[in-house]
């Protein structure tokens, strides 16, 4: 990652890498948001093709190829919304090019980080005495599935996130039901949104231990279809962290529609949440037909557990 990373800013004219890093301290690395808006950093717009490439294999590195296939069809969705939207060809606001790569820090010393972001992706990476963390890791997709005419026609860039969950909500009996619905209604977004620290009242719904083993099974292949989005080291790292706090002890929480009625329903909602962390996962908008996910630690986001621990460490 350091190399990468540094090979990236080799790229870099002064005036770009201006623009591309930034001091590891800057308040604009938990400054972060899924929505079209204008943010810090290095749009791909602003990049040479060899420049793309050196920033997109930073991004490979550390997501699986099913993580960086998606990544890259999120992006693409730009292009759908413009013809969805009449917008003309060099529009500004569904703009594929305008996903901004910005570094903190200087790679491989102290602690340091990057991350990209743009509309409905904004992932983060931390880098702090040879540990590595990637959340608050944000990804959305609208239209959730392609109904337009265009070439993407069909394409549902977070199937498995939404179709597993229904068959972990099909597997339910009507006493497990009860625990687990806990609002008829969805919410309009997820609950922490782009809070800067996630935080939630309270557990609920019905946690692992209340399941049977074939319901755990998919239980735990609906939390497996986010970890796989990343390199196997931090799938596995963050797996044995779950564990470590107990699985049993993670809730699923579902709220809305309990059939996936594209473009047509009032939209559905689920969490998924355990003693360290929480996975939201919000499909109501457009008739519930555009989702937003997201993957948070609810103590190490931004590597903030890890840096506390450094500083104590260094003094």
């Amino acid at each position: 990652m350091s190399e990468l990373t540094s090979a990236f800013l080799g790229t870099l004219s002064a005036a770009q890498k201006a623009d591309a890093q930034l001091t590891y301290a800057d308040s604009a690395r938990s400054d972060w948001h899924f929505t079209p808006r204008e943010r810090k950093g290095l749009p791909l717009k602003k990049m040479s093709p060899a420049q793309r490439k050196a920033a997109m294999a930073m991004l490979q590195l550390v997501l699986s190829d099913e993580g960086y296939r998606k990544a890259n069809a999120i992006i693409d969705l730009e292009n759908v919304l413009r013809v969805v939207e009449s917008r003309p060809p060099n529009d500004t606001y569904r703009d594929p090019e305008n996903f901004s790569f910005l570094v903190f820090g200087e790679p491989g010393t102290g602690p340091w980080g990057w991350r990209v972001e743009g509309h409905h992706l904004s992932l983060h990476f931390s880098l702090i005495d040879g540990e590595m963390t990637y959340t608050p890791s944000f990804m959305g997709s609208n239209p959730g599935k392609v109904l337009a005419d265009v070439p993407q026609k069909g394409k549902v860039v977070l199937q498995e996130e939404q179709e597993l969950a229904f068959k972990l909500l099909h597997t339910l009996k009507p006493d497990q039901l009860g625990i687990a619905v806990i609002k008829d209604k969805a919410p309009y977004e997820m609950v922490t949104a782009n809070a800067r620290k996630a935080s939630l009242d309270k557990m609920e719904g019905i946690t692992m231990a209340d399941l049977s083993a074939d319901q755990k099974q998919a239980f735990t292949s609906l939390i497996m279809a986010y970890l796989r989005r990343y390199h196997v080291t931090l799938k596995n790292q963050q797996w044995q962290s779950l564990e470590k706090a107990g699985l049993d002890q993670i809730h699923f929480a579902w709220m809305g529609d309990r059939e996936p009625l594209i473009g047509e329903g009032h939209g559905h909602y689920y969490r998924i949440h355990g003693p360290t962390f929480l996975i939201e996962f919000d499909n109501t908008q457009n008739g519930g037909n555009h989702i937003h996910s997201v993957v948070r630690d609810l103590t190490n986001d931004f590597g903030e557990d890890l840096l506390r621990l450094h500083y104590q460490k260094s003094h």
